[in-house]
C-alpha cells in the first residue's frame, strides 16, 4: 500500500499508468467507504466474499455498490449478487461491470466498451454515465445474471483454447470451442435465470472470443503453458496472477451438475486440469459424442 501511494502506480501489473491526481490510495476501508458515492470491487472470486463482509463489518452506509468480480464462489457455487445478497441484505443499489477489456488497453485509452447490469436502470445508467468517457463505452443491461454467468464461464473456455492451440490442433479447433462454448455457457445461464441475448453481447461472446484469443489473457497462456508440459502448479505461479479459469473450471463443473446441464466441453476441461485427463484423450470424447441438432 505505501508503495501504491508513494510511487503513484501499480508497479507490478501497470508500471506504465500513472494514478490521476484524484486518486487517493487509503489502507483504511472504513475511511474510503465514507468518502465514496459508489464502491466498486475489482478483486479475485476467491476473495469476494472476505471483501464484501469486511465492508458490511464497517457499518458504513453506501450509496451504491458495484463489482468487476468474475466467477462463480467455488464452495456454495453461487454468483457474486448472491454473495451480497445473503451478506448485505436490504435495498442497497448493486450492479456488475463486464465485458471484454484487458486493464492494459484500458490504461492506454484504446477505445474499450462493456456492460453494466443491474436490476436498477437508473443505478446501471449513473454508473455508466460515471465511466464512459471519449475512449471508454458503457452499455446497460438488467440481464444481471446473464452477466455474471458469462463472466464466470468464460475463462475455462479460454484455458482451451490455449491448450488447444499449444497442441497445434488448429484454427478449425479453436472456433469449434468457442462456437460450442457459447452454446454451453448459455444454457447454463438461461437455466439459473439469464436470457439468451445478453450471451450474444459483449459480457458473452465479446469476452469469450477476447480472452481466447488474445495472449494478454493470463487463462489462454496457461493453456499455452500446459500444452507445453509444464505441471499445473508450476503454471500457475509462473502467470503471476490468479488464472480464474483454473478455479472456475470446478466451480462450473459443481454448478452445471447441480442444474442438470450438459456442458460437455467445460466438463472435459474440468477433467484435464483436476483429474489428470490427457487433452488429446479430452478431444477424442468430445468428438465421439452421439450426434445431434446443432440447436
Amino acid at each position: 500500500m505505501q508503495s501504491l501511494a508513494g510511487e503513484r502506480c501499480n508497479r507490478r501489473y501497470l508500471p506504465d499508468a500513472a494514478f490521476p491526481d484524484t486518486l487517493s490510495v487509503s489502507a483504511d476501508l472504513a475511511a474510503a467507504l465514507a468518502a465514496a458515492d459508489d464502491v466498486v470491487i475489482a478483486v479475485p472470486s476467491h476473495s469476494f466474499r472476505a471483501t464484501i463482509t469486511a465492508i458490511a463489518a464497517t457499518g458504513v452506509r453506501l450509496g451504491g455498490l458495484c463489482w468487476a468480480t468474475k466467477g462463480f464462489e467455488l464452495e456454495s457455487g453461487w454468483l457474486p449478487h448472491q454473495v451480497v445478497a445473503e451478506v448485505m441484505p436490504g435495498e442497497l443499489p448493486t450492479a456488475v461491470l463486464s465485458g471484454p477489456t484487458f486493464a492494459a488497453e484500458v490504461a492506454q485509452g484504446l477505445p474499450s466498451a462493456m456492460t453494466v447490469a443491474s436490476s436498477d436502470e437508473s443505478y446501471a445508467r449513473h454508473l455508466a454515465e460515471a465511466v464512459s468517457t471519449d475512449v471508454f463505452r458503457a452499455y446497460l443491461s438488467d440481464d444481471l445474471i446473464g452477466v455474471e454467468v458469462g463472466g464466470a464461464t468464460k475463462n475455462i473456455y479460454a484455458i482451451g483454447a490455449g491448450l488447444s492451440d499449444g497442441q497445434g490442433f488448429g484454427a478449425n479447433t479453436r472456433i469449434a470451442l468457442l462456437t460450442r462454448g457459447l452454446a454451453e455457457m448459455t444454457r447454463l445461464g438461461i437455466a439459473l435465470g439469464g436470457r439468451r441475448e445478453t450471451f450474444m453481447g459483449l459480457a458473452g461472446m465479446g469476452d469469450l472470443v477476447l480472452t481466447c484469443t488474445d495472449d494478454q489473457s493470463r487463462n489462454r497462456r496457461f493453456g499455452l503453458a500446459l500444452a507445453r508440459g509444464i505441471a499445473a502448479d508450476a503454471a500457475l505461479a509462473g502467470i503471476g496472477q490468479v488464472v480464474e479459469g483454473y478455479f472456475a473450471a470446478r466451480a462450473v463443473h459443481r454448478v452445471a451438475a447441480r442444474e442438470g446441464i450438459d456442458m460437455p466441453i467445460a466438463e472435459q476441461l474440468y477433467r484435464v486440469l483436476h483429474e489428470g485427463l490427457d487433452p488429446k484423450d479430452a478431444v477424442l470424447a468430445l468428438m465421439r459424442r452421439p450426434l445431434m441438432r446443432e440447436n
